[in-house]
């Protein structure tokens, strides 16, 4: 029998099987698929083929045009004059798109509506531009509390939100601003009088030299403008004066709450109250390290994980079920002891906005939320809630096994901190960290939400808003898939 060699390959000729065929001859060039970028389309490409059918960017579209009430927007529109803006619902659809998927950028989002199929879909193939969608967004910071409201509706029918436990916590957001562009109190004083000084021998100086400038300058000017740097450093004077009265302000507030608190528990009347906060504002001074941001004026010095860094303090309300985020809020207060009450209640006002009934049966928090007070006013409001007590001082009666009824002397701290050594109380507290934490990291990492592009409190807030009913959306869209 007879054999022959190919490519190392033993085939049998003659007597044996007939050979396999070769795709590719011996000798000859591969064959590539035909590639031609100047290629002309025989019929009107579509770029709804282009897009997956199970893409986020379809679920978005489709929760905008049908499922949510766009009329708090649309009703803002009441100028008849004027260039037709963007469809709303197209910008919104874009915004819900890009923070859902970590773009925050409004300049990024005019490019992606270039380059990235999913944004060209969403707005139809054309291309807001960076201002349009900024200006946009800014603009209706206050609907997005509504839009919320209807996304954690859409939850609840979806069977999204139990309210069984629910998990309270805050994290720090870096603000828009930089620690370099910054002064404390006592800086303040000595900067502001030597630029009063600087200004004031700016204007002696031009004063003087009117005439000459005049001739120097010609018939075109008036030979008294404002020379830039005088504008530059009368614009810091008017920044610094303005930085040090909101100092001041806040510690007068400051100092009368804490007044007018003592004063309450010592069980002073009304009038009493207030005039031990009128004296205690009357006297307070800032201590000298207190700062404030020329950028971002409303945004605070705060520990975060990358330091000390300008920004506020996000707060968000979880359930359990689907860490669907029933409440939000930002402030600019470092502790997250105040913010327990107003997130309670802002709880119960959007599940009352949504349509839902129930109440949850437990909130859960740290012990950053523990007062006396706040368990008390809990109570009071018919809320049950667990909250870690820190460090237990040694003349504190708790045991580690409590048994037994509580003593009736027992203080608030006593009692609580009891209740968490019991089955029940571990058992509950135990479910802190998975419901409300992931939380915070998935909109870190996957919306890019730890650093804030809007300055100020309310730009704050709005932004906060967006990135939470984008979170529930990606539950939402999830569990409908």
């Amino acid at each position: 029998m007879a054999d022959d060699r190919v490519g190392d390959k033993l085939f049998e000729v003659e007597t044996g099987p007939v050979p396999a065929p070769s795709l590719t001859p011996v000798g000859a060039q591969k064959r590539f698929r035909h590639y031609d970028q100047s290629q002309s389309f025989l019929l009107p490409p579509s770029l709804d083929d282009w897009l997956p059918e199970n893409h986020e960017a379809r679920f978005i579209s489709e929760v905008v045009d049908t499922m949510l009430d766009l009329d708090c927007i649309y009703d803002s529109y009441t100028e008849a004059s004027g260039a037709p803006p963007y469809d709303p619902a197209m910008i919104l659809k874009l915004l819900l798109f890009a923070y859902s998927i970590g773009v925050t950028s409004s300049r990024e989002m005019e490019r992606r509506c270039h380059t990235d199929v999913a944004f060209r879909w969403l707005s139809a193939n054309a291309a807001p531009d960076y201002r349009s969608l900024s200006r946009f967004r800014r603009r209706h910071l206050s609907a997005l509390d509504a839009l919320f409201v209807q996304v954690l509706a859409l939850c609840a029918e979806a069977g999204l939100v139990k309210l069984g436990r629910v998990a309270l916590d805050g994290t720090k957001l870096r603000a828009s601003a930089s620690r370099h562009k910054a002064m404390s109190y006592d800086r303040m004083g000595p900067r502001i009088e030597e630029l009063e000084a600087q200004v004031a021998a700016m204007l002696a100086e031009a004063e003087a030299t009117d005439v000459a400038e005049d001739e120097a300058f010609g018939e075109d000017k008036r030979g008294d403008e404002l020379p830039p740097e005088l504008a530059t450093k009368e614009g810091r004077l008017a920044k610094l004066r303005a930085a040090k009265e909101s100092i001041e302000a806040e510690a007068k507030e400051k100092a009368a709450q804490k007044a007018q608190e003592k004063a309450k528990n010592q069980g002073a009347t009304e009038e009493e109250v207030q005039a031990a906060g009128a004296k205690a504002a009357e006297g307070a001074t800032p201590a000298g390290r207190a700062q404030r941001n020329f950028t971002d004026p409303e945004s605070r010095m705060m520990k975060t994980n990358d330091g000390y860094q300008y920004a506020f303090n996000a707060q968000a309300m979880v359930d359990e079920e689907a860490q669907v985020i029933v409440a939000h809020s930002v402030s600019n207060q470092a502790t997250d002891a105040q913010q327990l009450m107003e997130m309670i209640e802002a709880t119960g006002a959007n599940l009352g906005a949504a349509g839902i009934d129930e109440n949850p049966d437990t909130v859960i928090t740290d012990a950053g939320y523990f007062s006396e007070k706040n368990v008390t006013d809990a109570t009071e409001a018919g809320v049950d809630v667990l909250i870690a007590t820190g460090r237990i001082k040694h003349n504190e009666r708790v045991p580690a096994a409590p048994r037994g009824p509580i003593p009736k002397d027992a203080t608030v701290k006593e009692k609580m901190a009891r209740r968490l050594r019991t089955k029940a109380g571990r058992a509950d507290y135990a479910r802190r960290k998975a419901i409300v934490e992931p939380v915070f990291g998935q909109m870190k990492v996957r919306q890019s939400a730890g650093f804030l592009r809007l300055r100020g409190l309310e730009g704050a807030q709005g932004e906060w808003a967006l990135h939470s009913l984008c979170h529930n959306l990606r539950k939402l869209a999830r569990a409908s898939a």
